[in-house]
């Protein structure tokens, strides 16, 4: 049977992007991902009464006599704070207190005078070294928060996006820290407001005094603390695992995890699992002819994957909207490179491949795959990842999806197949993303393939 035609260009698309998701293409990801730019030295551009800036911008002296409530003198970064992460931070050293020690360090909006103090306006947040006082939100008040600055202090200011909150520290510890209900960008900022304070500002060109590091490691198992507690049913996990191997039709793993399994699951659970029988019928559809083709890709006997389609489902290759006959043929040129046969590649490209150059749906692929003959040693080269069994796994992911929407009895409106795992990796990816969008884009985008690797994205 045919698959419909919309649901064909949907398998086009997975089939090749398949291999845009092998092992090079998720390492460039994170390469690829646009890395914000932090502060790096005070914004000298904006108008800065009562003070002095060094040289290198990294250092500020309060000159007014601060007689009066705006003859405060502060200061910005020259950016805001990155969102696109964890959390962010920097440090003052008090160099010197000076007569009244009214410096204070937090954050404030692109809209700040800079003859006010962090906190005393909307948008901004400070902890005020006089009193001890945390001010924020422009509401007037302070409120007690932690003790006075002193000459030798070391206090840092943070944004924490995961919790939605500003914390600050002192001498290496951490003070407090309060809800942050302000969603526009906010810059790294201090204020200083009598006779010869003095300040140096650690935009993070030195080692911070306070331990950051353990900080984010703190959250992160916070946040893996909270997924482990939750209870799931050894069922769910179970059908979960089962439906995968069912899908991509590995046997021999399913019949390992099914012997094991039988008696770690109840068979009562088992039996009561919801919608798990149209589950199983739909992911054991033509499980033997799908488990052939993969041991036949796996195998590297890309002829033998083909002439099995041509008996069994030929409108795949012949269909001239899927195109899965250009993912083997390009796949039997890697196996002619892997075995060392040049000529035979070349005559194979020249034959199979040629009238498909300028296609711009199979444009990387190709190129990749031509560029195997311009190296000596292919396996070391830049594009030695399609020597590897992980390409063959794609393309025989790419054959199981076809063949799984030829099945009779899937609406004519389902796209291509997926398992149950791969459903719910969606949804926690959709989840993810919708609750980054709710705090305005802050925060670390979710990254899937980092989570799998086990990569921990920056702080």
């Amino acid at each position: 049977m045919v698959a419909p035609a919309n649901n064909s260009a949907n398998v086009v698309a997975d089939a090749l992007t398949l291999y845009d998701f092998g092992p090079k293409r998720a390492a460039d990801d994170d390469e690829m991902e646009e890395e914000e730019e932090a502060p790096t030295h005070i914004n000298t551009k904006r108008s800065l009464q009562f003070l002095v800036v060094s040289v290198d911008k990294l250092s500020a002296k309060y000159t007014g006599d601060g007689k009066h409530a705006n003859d405060v003198g502060a200061i910005q970064g020259n950016r805001p704070a990155p969102v696109r992460r964890l959390l962010y931070y920097f440090e003052i050293y008090i160099k010197d207190r000076g007569n009244r020690g009214t410096i204070s360090i937090g954050f404030t909006d692109e809209h700040f005078k800079t003859t006010r103090q962090p906190g005393w306006d909307p948008n901004t947040y400070g902890y005020h070294g006089d009193d001890g006082y945390l001010y924020y939100r422009g509401n007037g008040h302070g409120e007690p928060f932690g003790s006075t600055f002193q000459t030798g202090d070391t206090v840092g200011a943070g944004i924490n996006y995961s919790s939605q909150e500003i914390f600050f520290t002192l001498n290496g510890k951490l003070v407090g820290s309060r809800h942050k209900d302000v969603k526009c960008p906010l810059y790294p900022s201090v204020g200083m407001h009598s006779p010869n304070e003095r300040v140096d500002i650690n935009f993070g060109q030195n080692p911070f005094v306070f331990n950051i590091e353990a900080l984010v490691h703190e959250e992160r198992e916070k946040l893996r603390m909270e997924i482990e507690a939750l209870h799931l049913p050894l069922s769910i996990s179970h059908s979960v695992v089962r439906s995968y191997l069912l899908h991509y039709a590995y046997q021999e793993t399913l019949h390992a995890f099914d012997a094991t399994s039988g008696s770690m699951v109840p068979a009562v659970l088992l039996n009561n699992q919801v919608n798990g029988d149209k589950m199983i019928e739909e992911e054991s559809y033509a499980f033997e002819h799908r488990k052939k083709l993969r041991q036949l890709i796996r195998n590297g006997d890309i002829n033998g994957a083909i002439a099995q389609l041509e008996i069994w489902y030929p409108q795949l290759l012949q269909d001239e909207t899927l195109r899965i006959k250009f993912l083997l043929d390009c796949q039997q040129f890697i196996e002619l490179i892997k075995v060392g046969s040049l000529e035979a590649a070349v005559k194979h490209a020249q034959e199979k491949l040629a009238n498909l150059m300028g296609v711009g749906l199979y444009q990387t692929l190709l190129q990749d795959c031509i560029a195997l003959l311009a190296y000596e040693h292919p396996k070391e080269s830049p594009v030695g990842h399609l020597l590897m069994l992980g390409q063959r796994e794609a393309v025989a992911d790419a054959i199981n999806s076809a063949i799984l929407i030829t099945d009779p009895s899937l609406p004519s409106s389902r796209s291509s197949p997926q398992s149950t795992l791969e459903k719910l990796l969606r949804q926690l990816t959709a989840c993810h993303t919708e609750k980054w969008k709710l705090n305005g884009g802050q925060g670390e985008m979710f990254r899937l393939h980092r989570v799998l690797r086990g990569k921990e994205g920056p702080w």
